[in-house]
Formats: structure tokens, C-alpha cells, sequence
């Protein structure tokens, strides 16, 4: 019996005979932010990615002058826009964006073609890819390694030293112990700094589980509320939680010890403000993806959650570098709280970023992490962190 001949299969559609998709489609999948500017470097239309760049919509930004948004601190950059038939790409470029402070970009501007003094301006902001790349084996370690080698030795002789002063304590007179007891506290406090340094420079790392985030933060609070019992001018914090996120993967107490030391450092910062504010806030943000420097294989972080305050924010001069070992604003301060934070979150695969809202009043800090179930059968069993 013989078979009935197969089907004729059908060729695909000649490229001429498809459906393309629009060029506002295109423009609009794209990550980079991409401005058209018509004649005299106005603002014509711009894509969602640019709109999410300049933190504000379509509608505000057409027609607007782009050195009214995007102001550049090389003049000579500035000029070469203005020369609409000449091509321009730059690298690590600074500019301030209105409302959002300074940026460091990669920028590519190019004529449209056949139409005179139209030119396409893309950017791409390194602003966010900094702070969320691998900063391993930098200036910090390298900084921050000392203590594995001299704790022991510096440990040791402070305890015999406070053991010391104690008894000389019990034995001068009432108007000299002042003296002894200052030397008791001024050891405990090196100490403290001893212990915060070996923190961060441990090279070992906590074991990661499903972590629910809204514990971790509510344990948090309960801390600091605890801490902060019968002061004066108790400041409440607003909590923006959202109840539907999943489980992120993590260390619960370091999470806690996350939340605990953003939200403290946001308490100080607005406690001369008029009205002071924090506010904590989660919330699923999708799209940002981590490349992990020990697999390589790309992560998502969608799971944000934010710390806000208005207070008047880090000198602009000091922002790049809030994350660094020995940089603080305090008068009392150590500058190891954010990197102990950090290097806490980048443990957990995690990464975290600083933003001031100059417009708003307002300073975000943000930690990204990754959800359980798509990471942990990964990371669960991570190498030891350099």
C-alpha cells in the first residue's frame, strides 16, 4: 500500500513580503536611552528608556532644550553638538541630568540622514553599571586585608592594657579615675574598629537560603525601635511594603544587619530636617540583570528594596565613594558602615547603589537581590568570596 505523497512545505515569506515592526516599536524595546533633537539641540521625541534617563515623561520633554535637562562639564563636547553634520561618540562623559544629579554616560550622536540639523543622540549611563559591577580585588581589599594579619597581635595587648586600667582604677582616688575609665572606653572603641574591619575583610561568606524580606525588615525596626526607646523626637519610619514578593536568596541576618545600618544612617542624616522623613519601600523591578564574576552567568535582581530620607545628602564630592572604607561625613564617624553593607549584600549576590534626588530633596539607597527559586539550586554552595 503506498503512502499518499507529503505535503509541499511552505517557503517562509520573502523579506519583502513580512511585516516589520514600526521604528517606534524598535526605538521603544531598546534599553539605551535615544533622543531625537531637532534643529537648535531641542528635545523632538525620545524613547521610555530615555524618559526613565531624564526622569520625566514625553510630554514634559519635547520641545525642551537638551542643555536644559543635560548639561556637560566639557564645553568643548557641548560645541561639538552644536555641528549637527558631524558624527560624535565619547566615553565616560560627566554630566549633570536636572532633577537627578551627576552621571557619568557613554553618549553617540549622528545626523538623520537627508534631514538637515536632525541629529540622534543615545546614551548609555554608567552611572548604575559602576555601582552594580565586580569592584573585587580593587584598592579596598587590598586596604582592608591588614587586620586578618594584625588583629591578633593588636587584640592581645589591648586587653592587657584595659585589664590594667581597670585595677589602677580601683586604686586612685575618686578625682583620677575619670582617667582610667577613659582609657577603658578608648580601647573598647579600637577594638569595636578592629572588629568592624575583620567583617569586612572575612573572606568567607555566610550560607544563602529563601529569605522573606519584610521579616528581615520588620526585625530590623523592632531593633532600632528598641534602641531609640524614651529619646526625644522618636522619628517613625513609613514602610511601603509589597506583600506579593516572592522569597529573595539571602542570609537573614545579614539582611537584618543591612536594614538596620541604611535606615540608622537615615534617621541621622534628616534629624535636623524641619519635617524629617525615612521611608522603607519594596518593590519588583524587572529587567536588572547581574553578571556574577565567579560562574558568569547572568542573574536578575529583581527584588528592590529602598531606603528613603530627606536630608540634605552626601557632599556631592564624596558621592563616588561612600562605599570605600575610611570615607565618612560624620564628626564621629568611622566610614565602615556602608562598606560593611556592601560587602554584606554582594555576599548575598546582591548588589547595592546610592542616588540623590536634588529635585526631590531626597536620597535613595537601593539593594538589588536575586529570588530564591531561580538562584539557589546556583549559589547555593558559592565559593569563598575573594
Amino acid at each position: 500500500m503506498s503512502r499518499p505523497p507529503a505535503a509541499p512545505q511552505k517557503a517562509p515569506p520573502a523579506a519583502s513580503q513580512r511585516t516589520l515592526p514600526a521604528a517606534s516599536r524598535l526605538l521603544a524595546s531598546l534599553p539605551q536611552a535615544v533622543v531625537l533633537l531637532e534643529p537648535g539641540l531641542r528635545i523632538a521625541s525620545l524613547n521610555p528608556a530615555a524618559e526613565q534617563f531624564f526622569g520625566q515623561s514625553l510630554r514634559l520633554l519635547v520641545g525642551t532644550p537638551l542643555g536644559d535637562v543635560l548639561s556637560f562639564s566639557d564645553q568643548r563636547l557641548r560645541d561639538r553638538l552644536a555641528d549637527y553634520e558631524t558624527p560624535v561618540s565619547a566615553r565616560e562623559v560627566v554630566v549633570t541630568v536636572k532633577g537627578r544629579g551627576v552621571r557619568r554616560i557613554d553618549i553617540n550622536v549622528a545626523p538623520v540622514a537627508d534631514t538637515p540639523g536632525w541629529q540622534l543622540l543615545t546614551i548609555h549611563d554608567n552611572t548604575a553599571t559602576e555601582a552594580l559591577g565586580d569592584d573585587s580585588g580593587g584598592p579596598d581589599n587590598a586596604v582592608l586585608r591588614g587586620p586578618e594579619i594584625m588583629a591578633h597581635e593588636i587584640k592581645n595587648p589591648l586587653a592587657g592594657i584595659r585589664g590594667a586600667a581597670q585595677l589602677l582604677g580601683r586604686k586612685v582616688a575618686d578625682k583620677d579615675r575619670a582617667l582610667t575609665e577613659l582609657i577603658t572606653l578608648e580601647v573598647d572603641r579600637i577594638a569595636s574598629l578592629i572588629d568592624q574591619m575583620q567583617k569586612l575583610s572575612r573572606r568567607t561568606t555566610a550560607p544563602v537560603e529563601p529569605c522573606n524580606l519584610h521579616q528581615a525588615a520588620r526585625r530590623a525596626l523592632d531593633v532600632l525601635t528598641a534602641a531609640n526607646e524614651g529619646r526625644p523626637q522618636r522619628m517613625k519610619v513609613i514602610e511601603e511594603f509589597d506583600p506579593s514578593l516572592p522569597s529573595v536568596l539571602g542570609s537573614p541576618d545579614a539582611l537584618v544587619q543591612v536594614i538596620i545600618n541604611l535606615i540608622a544612617n537615615a534617621l541621622e542624616a534628616c534629624g535636623g530636617e524641619p519635617s524629617p522623613r525615612v521611608s522603607i519601600r519594596t518593590r519588583f523591578a524587572s529587567g536588572l540583570q547581574l553578571h556574577t564574576s565567579d560562574s558568569g552567568e547572568p542573574v536578575r535582581l529583581p527584588i528592590e528594596l529602598r531606603v528613603t530620607d530627606n536630608g540634605s545628602g552626601v557632599d556631592q564630592a564624596m558621592r563616588d565613594h561612600i562605599f570605600e572604607p575610611f570615607v565618612t561625613t560624620k564628626k564621629s564617624g568611622q566610614g565602615l558602615g556602608l562598606p560593611l553593607v556592601r560587602k554584606l549584600v554582594r555576599d548575598m549576590n546582591g548588589r547595592i547603589t546610592h542616588e540623590r534626588d536634588e529635585e526631590g530633596g531626597l536620597t535613595h539607597f537601593r539593594v538589588h537581590l536575586p529570588l530564591a527559586d531561580e538562584t539557589r539550586g546556583r549559589y547555593s554552595r558559592r565559593k569563598p568570596a575573594a
